[in-house]
């Protein structure tokens, strides 16, 4: 059976555009839409029967509300309700145990909606070891305004050096039910004068063949995924420069953008690398993290 498609709702536009995006990402799978609503409760504050029967029915209005938006979209769509308490971050990591994916709106440039405010989604990310999508109000890609299902390309960002399947397997996989193009991307640095020596970098001979070179690499990589999904369609593309810049450029106007997240070693001390946490401030288009060990 279909794992469901899990959305985090809190009544904010951003958390309805994701709920929105989680309705077609349904639809797409056959699978079941479950509408999560937390209340951020920190266990040491405790709480008596009172206090949560109050809580109870702003909840049930946020839910109801995020259903009724995501039947305007796709009538077609089982939904489920649900709630649960405690600190957000932990909830909604532990629910995307049992999604594919889990999703959640995203305000960009730093800010995440509602109670997903700050170092929340970022800790959401952190500790997730399932994909997690977050999803702008205004995100250029498909499930928000008008048409919702262009051919716009499904961005990769590829590490030539350590490639994970769980992250190819998933942008293969995400394209492939989209009928989308794939564009895969892998950026690479130059060496400097202190790794070359006095002889330099090699002028514009060198950096063409160091770009043919990561290519070849990329493709090779890559390979065996087509093999596997002969249907998609894949564009291999290699830049030179830092891979956030990179990849933001590339998913300018994409429908999603895929990039890789590391499991830390320590589950204690969940982090975000440095790419991820720049595309999680900075994507225009829906962006999913993929965990991998």
């Amino acid at each position: 059976m279909e794992s469901p498609v899990v959305v985090g709702v809190d009544g904010s536009a951003e958390s309805l555009a994701a709920a929105e995006w989680a309705a077609r990402e349904a639809a797409r799978r056959g699978a079941d839409l479950r509408l999560l609503h937390v209340r951020d409760r920190n266990p040491r504050q405790g709480g008596t029967d009172t206090t949560r029967s109050a809580d109870h029915g702003p909840a049930l209005r946020i839910l109801d509300g995020a259903a009724e938006r995501v039947h305007t979209v796709r009538p077609d769509v089982r939904v489920r309700e649900a709630q649960a308490e405690g600190p957000a971050a932990a909830v909604l990591a532990w629910a995307a145990e049992d999604a594919d994916p889990l999703v959640l709106g995203s305000r960009g440039l730093g800010r995440v909606a509602g109670l997903l405010a700050g170092s929340v989604s970022l800790g959401v990310v952190a500790r997730a070891t399932r994909p997690v999508v977050l999803v702008r109000k205004d995100a250029v890609g498909e499930g928000t305004g008008a048409g919702g299902d262009g051919r716009r390309d499904v961005v990769l960002g590829v590490d030539v050096i350590e490639p994970c399947d769980e992250v190819l397997a998933y942008a293969f996989e995400t394209a492939r039910l989209r009928r989308a193009r794939l564009r895969a991307l892998h950026a690479w640095r130059a060496p400097d004068r202190l790794t070359l020596g006095a002889a330099g970098t090699g002028g514009s001979a060198g950096h063409q063949e160091r770009a043919e070179e990561w290519l070849r690499f990329l493709s090779a990589v890559l390979q065996v995924w087509r093999d596997k999904y002969p249907d998609v369609e894949v564009v291999e593309t290699v830049a030179e420069g830092k891979p956030a810049g990179a990849l933001l450029k590339a998913a300018f106007d994409a429908r999603l953008l895929v990039v890789g997240h590391r499991i830390p070693g320590r589950p204690a001390l969940p982090r975000t690398g440095p790419v991820t946490h720049a595309v999680i401030h900075q994507a225009r288009c829906p962006l999913a993290v993929v965990p991998h060990a």
